[in-house]
């Protein structure tokens, strides 16, 4: 499929998505969500990771204003159920990991697209912002689900209800991300970083991603159920019999992500 509004690029198993509206911010559209929605599922089926960034000097300063005549007249909710919960869907339920690799600004919508991604890195100079209530709106795209879980209550409400910057160092420290990197590293690292989950155990990455986020809903009970009935698939795979072999033969494993 061809884009207009981000790139897709596929290569030694790493599907590269980039937010390719570097004069606006690579700020988001009807059309940029739809592409997106398509890449990530393309990502996913294609790649052993999906990554996320953008062009220019910004990650994403979240919805463009501009898209539609009339803004005050659009139809919110309508937009969130049909253009953005698709898209944060296909983030969450990719079945290779996803990484957001956030190297400028991350604001309203985009802050909540990177953090719906499994693994997120930024650039020491990146920051994020829930910009919502500047223009008298709460944070959405998934921003009241993801901010309690990765921040905790207090700084969620807090950045929600003062819509500051968070550097990139801040959500380090308060568990928001995975990682702030220094600039000059950044490109580097994300990218060494993908190729290794590209080169990983694929099958046990997705059982993973699916028992992690299932915890909120379960009990301990429960998550121990789900725990070892997912162990138990990985063990009859081909990765776990080759990482074992590798083991006892003091080498590299060759997984083949089944």
């Amino acid at each position: 499929m061809s884009y207009e509004t981000i790139t897709y690029a596929l290569s030694d198993g790493i599907a590269l998505i980039t937010l390719n509206r570097a004069d606006k911010m690579n700020a988001l559209t009807t059309q940029m969500r739809a592409e997106l929605t398509q890449a990530v599922t393309e990502g996913g089926r294609e790649g052993r990771v999906v990554v996320l960034t953008g062009a220019g000097r910004a990650f994403c300063s979240g919805q463009d204003l501009g898209d539609r005549a009339g803004g005050a007249a659009v139809d919110l909710e309508q937009t969130l159920r049909e253009e953005y919960a698709p898209l944060l869907r296909a983030i969450v339920n990719c079945p290779v990991p996803t990484i957001a690799a956030v190297n400028g600004p991350a604001a309203g919508a985009g802050a909540n697209l990177a953090l719906a991604a499994d693994v997120v890195f930024a650039s020491e100079s990146a920051y994020f912002m829930q910009a919502f209530t500047r223009i008298g709106l709460i944070p959405d795209a998934g921003g009241t689900y993801v901010l309690p879980r990765q921040m905790g209550m207090a700084k969620a409400m807090g950045a929600a209800l003062f819509a500051d910057k968070i550097t990139a160092q801040q959500a380090d420290a308060w568990g928001m991300i995975w990682q702030a990197v220094p600039d000059a590293e950044f490109d580097a690292h994300w990218r060494a970083k993908a190729a290794q989950l590209a080169a990983g155990p694929t099958a046990a990455y997705a059982e993973a991603k699916r028992a992690i986020r299932a915890t909120w809903e379960h009990g301990v009970e429960d998550q121990l159920a789900l725990e070892a009935e997912a162990q138990g698939r990985c063990g009859r795979s081909d990765d776990f019999k080759e990482g074992v072999q590798a083991f006892t033969e003091k080498r590299a494993p060759n997984f083949e992500g089944r």
